[in-house]
């Protein structure tokens, strides 16, 4: 019998799953509607690579690996570069969010499709980054702070919404934050009331969102990012946002 295809998400997604130590089990899942790649993709462990490409584009599908001891990784095709497909970490399920504050995402990869190369890329980065963030948020979880004598105030966070063009808008309501985005390549645009992120260069995008994020968390201040607005069409290209009021007239190109 020939050797699968693994350009081929889902045969690269089992035979992964047959290289990877232990017993794991992949899952295949198509996506008819644009909408379909949101609720396993809002779960994925990452601030870099994977949720940049499920931000910015449409996705056709995505497959699940599972392991004994409940570990899941995510698999897509890397947008733009059909040699290779990306990997990250399912969150763990059923952990209050709050345990996973100041706890650092273990970021997925970029594997070429030779599968034996992956499973030893996933094997010896991706999975002990994600054991040691789990454990962290494991701990978390189970030596939650005391309660406050008094109601906390409610932490500020920085929101990050992705358009279709590649650009990224950010908004802060305070100095540090302010702080924070400009020292990490962010300008502020009068126009559109954020700071804003070119992404013309994606890589150096990501590095500049990677590097704000961290600086933000030790202020303690979170970071949630926003996906474009759903676009009917289903290929690997980045959907057109909406057309938002006065939205092009007032934007700086």
């Amino acid at each position: 019998m020939p050797d699968p295809d693994t350009r081929d998400l889902p045969a690269f997604a089992a035979a992964l799953a047959d290289r990877l130590p232990g017993s794991w089990t992949s899952e295949y899942h198509q996506h008819e509607e644009y909408d379909d790649q949101f609720p396993t993709a809002a779960q994925v462990w990452d601030m870099n690579l994977v949720s940049g490409a499920i931000a910015q584009y449409v996705l056709r599908h995505h497959a699940v690996l599972t392991h004994e001891d409940g570990t899941r990784l995510y698999l897509i095709d890397r947008p733009g570069h059909p040699g290779e497909h990306l990997v990250g970490a399912l969150a763990p399920p059923d952990i209050d969010p709050e345990a996973f504050r100041g706890v650092r995402e273990p970021d997925g990869i970029a594997v070429s499709t030779d599968v034996d190369m992956a499973a030893e890329d996933v094997h010896f980065d991706l999975l002990p980054r994600y054991a040691t963030a789990l454990a962290k948020v494991q701990h978390n979880a189970a030596h939650p702070p005391a309660p406050p004598g008094a109601p906390a105030p409610e932490p500020e966070t920085v929101v990050m919404t992705w358009y279709g063009d590649g650009l990224l808008a950010a908004k802060a309501t305070s100095q540090e934050a302010a702080k924070a985005l400009r020292e990490n390549g962010f300008t502020y645009d009068p126009a559109e009331h954020a700071f804003v992120l070119p992404g013309d260069d994606t890589a150096h995008q990501a590095r500049c969102v990677r590097n704000a994020g961290q600086q933000l968390d030790a202020h303690g201040i979170g970071v949630t990012l926003r996906h474009p607005p759903k676009q009917p069409a289903l290929d690997a290209t980045p959907p057109t946002p909406a057309k938002q009021p006065n939205r092009a007239a007032t934007r700086s190109r």
